[in-house]
């Protein structure tokens, strides 16, 4: 839908397509790995539950955050993986399941990418080649998360730790 909108005495058209392009391009996990293959890219992988308060609060600061969308959609593959999904999930020659475990199952992969600690939210970092560099777990808001993403984005969690390039982050991307 296009609309013209006055915004400070200057006249903004299709304000709704520019809106749009802010929004964070979220992939299933079977489609990041198979554009990773094609184009190298870490993948933020997104761990959350339906239930959880934190992720829907994640959702509405960070992940809406403009900034944060941009550099998502820029510089990797975002991923949003329900831990509790009861669909099968195929990557490669092997097929990852939901594990019923009474009343609090999980998927396989979430327990992979979140290293075995099943927290909500978890940001899991992910390289192209399905290794994975960092299970983060908890809220971050927009600026705390800019920090994993500046270190992700480039060649710096090859050759220093997290910690290291945190101490002298000067909030450049």
């Amino acid at each position: 839908m296009k609309r013209t909108i006055l915004v400070l005495g200057i006249i903004v058209a299709g304000l709704s397509t520019a809106l749009s392009q802010t929004k964070v391009k979220w992939y299933s996990i079977e489609e990041a790995v198979k554009l990773a293959a094609v184009e190298p890219r870490v993948l933020v992988v997104d761990v959350y539950t339906d239930w959880c308060g934190w992720c829907k609060r994640m959702d509405a600061t960070t992940f809406s955050d403009p900034e944060i969308a941009e550099l998502l959609n820029t510089h990797f593959y975002p991923v949003k993986l329900d831990a509790e999904g009861k669909e099968d999930i195929v990557l490669g020659n092997r097929t990852y399941k939901f594990v019923d475990n009474g009343r609090n199952g999980y998927h396989e992969v979430a327990a992979i990418v979140a290293k075995g600690q099943l927290s909500y939210p978890t940001i899991s970092y992910v390289d192209a080649n399905g290794m994975v560099l960092k299970a983060a777990p908890g809220y971050l808001t927009p600026d705390q998360f800019k920090v994993y993403l500046a270190f992700y984005s480039g060649e710096d969690y090859k050759t220093r730790t997290f910690e290291e390039f945190q101490a002298t982050y000067l909030g450049n991307l």
